[in-house]
């Protein structure tokens, strides 16, 4: 077991070279006072100051910096690291892994739902298998518009017939309709009158 050793005073001093190298990747405004120090098995020190950057509650702007021999302090690493209790990203579940939990649960369900069949005496496990499947099918079936037509013609637009919908069009079409009547009785009246 290793033990910490003593901290430079030098580093833990550091925070003007801390501040110069956190402003270069953040805005000033997104750092606040300093928060403590950590002293590193290596002897470097990594200083903590507070951060303001939304989004980050519990999180603080971390500089380690290290001396070598008698030369002045130096920056290692920049980064922004969690506090204890700090808001933090659910891990990362792959999608097979989360798709294969979800078909256990489901099987797990159904296996209840047989049991559950079973002891209330509604029938055996072939009847509550096909009403499952009868289930699904009418969930399916729910889905689908029986009122939507199969072929879709040019006046369609995403499976709506926009002339059904347009009332003025039916208005327009009887307007003609009778135009061309009134056209058909005139030219024959004249016709009759010569």
């Amino acid at each position: 077991m290793t033990s910490t050793p003593e901290p430079d005073e030098r580093l833990i001093g550091a925070h003007d070279v801390a501040l110069a190298a956190l402003q270069e990747i953040t805005p000033a405004t997104t750092i606040g006072p300093a928060a403590g120090y950590t002293v590193e098995e290596d002897g470097s020190v990594s200083l903590r100051f507070e951060n303001r950057l939304p989004g980050y509650p519990g999180w603080y702007w971390t500089v380690t910096v290290a001396r070598v021999d008698d030369a002045d302090p130096t920056v290692l690493e920049v980064e922004l690291l969690p506090n204890e209790g700090a808001l933090l990203a659910p891990e990362w579940v792959p999608w097979a892994e989360r798709l294969a939990e979800y078909r256990a649960h489901q099987a797990e369900l159904a296996e209840q739902a047989a049991v559950a069949a079973e002891e209330s005496g509604e029938g055996d496990d072939a009847d509550s298998a096909d009403q499952t499947e009868e289930d699904a099918d009418d969930d399916l079936d729910e889905d689908d518009d029986s009122d939507e037509p199969d072929i879709l013609h040019a006046g369609d637009l995403d499976g709506v017939d926009i002339d059904e919908l347009d009332d003025s069009a039916e208005d327009l079409d009887d307007d003609d309709s009778d135009e061309d009547s009134d056209d058909d009785t005139d030219s024959d009246g004249d016709a009759e009158e010569e």
